[in-house]
């Protein structure tokens, strides 16, 4: 037996959905799971020789954990991996990873586990459950973590709408990118996101792209995040003059993602000029939302 997985990159956050809202892109991993009596992983692409290519690896630490989860007996699993998402750039790399090797290794233990309870092992393991959430479902997510595990309900993105990932050749880590933020925010940023947030999900819902300007704002962590990226104003000015509807820290970063309706190529520039105006090389890719998610094939 043989399985194929690919899952889609991902974008969480969006400006004020802290680790609720999450975004799938058309830029993907592909991964190989089949049984065997050991464990071997072949990493081609992004990471290839950094990543482990051990029982270390992600993707079967992720693959290992779904068969305890299951209550089944792990042997071995031999893995090839194809990477297209940069690794440590705010784009889901490692929710690709986590979410890939449970779903490979579901269907090699017979599918015990539902897609509910692989959303929340991989959350659990993940940290939080945008990344995974939006991985899983495509389109634009909104997840929720609750008693009896995480919720996610994925919501139409409007098809006019192209994103304009900006990919520094910096990275970052979430812990990293964690640890500067404050353990409580004044009640007035609190209500601010909560407004924000809201407005961007009846926006998109409502096709409203004229409202993506001040949906996609944020108090909750991209402000003390500055310190890490100090060229991050820059940048977003640069695309909203460029015609950006709006431009956003991408996850925990250093990626940003711009909302486009027309000339992504031409924000994409902007962007990157304005990026390497602070001395930091990049590269602007322009993304479509991938409206279907991780994808399983048995072989």
């Amino acid at each position: 037996m043989i399985v194929r997985v690919r899952v889609p990159a991902t974008s969480a956050n969006l400006g004020p959905g802290f680790d609720t809202l999450g975004l799938a892109l058309t830029l993907y991993n592909e991964l190989t799971l089949a049984p065997a009596d050991a464990v071997t992983v072949v990493v081609r692409g992004e990471g290839q020789g950094r990543l482990p290519a051990t029982d270390a690896n992600v993707v079967a630490r992720a693959a290992r954990a779904l068969f305890e989860a299951a209550g089944r007996r792990f042997t071995g699993v031999a893995i090839e991996c194809v990477n297209r998402i940069p690794l440590s750039r705010g784009l889901g790399s490692s929710a690709a990873a986590w979410l890939g090797g449970m779903l490979g290794a579901n269907a090699l233990a017979g599918t015990p586990l539902d897609r509910a309870a692989l959303l929340s092992l991989a959350a659990r393991a993940e940290g939080h459950p945008d990344n995974v959430a939006a991985a899983l479902h495509g389109g634009v997510t909104v997840a929720c973590e609750t008693p009896t595990g995480v919720v996610a309900v994925a919501v139409p993105a409007p098809d006019n709408l192209r994103w304009v990932a900006l990919i520094p050749e910096v990275t970052s880590t979430t812990a990293e990118a964690r640890a500067v933020l404050p353990p409580t925010v004044p009640r007035a940023d609190a209500v601010f996101n909560v407004q924000r947030a809201s407005l961007l999900l009846a926006s998109l819902q409502a096709k409203r792209a004229d409202l993506l300007h001040a949906a996609m704002d944020d108090r909750l962590h991209q402000p003390y995040r500055v310190k890490l990226f100090p060229w991050m104003p820059a940048v977003v000015a640069a695309a909203r003059e460029a015609g950006a509807l709006g431009c956003v820290l991408s996850g925990a970063g250093p990626s940003l993602l711009a909302a486009v309706a027309e000339n992504p190529e031409g924000v994409g520039r902007a962007m990157t000029a304005a990026l390497a105006a602070a001395g930091v090389r990049g590269q602007a890719r322009a993304l479509d939302v991938d409206t279907t998610g991780a994808v399983v094939e048995i072989g």
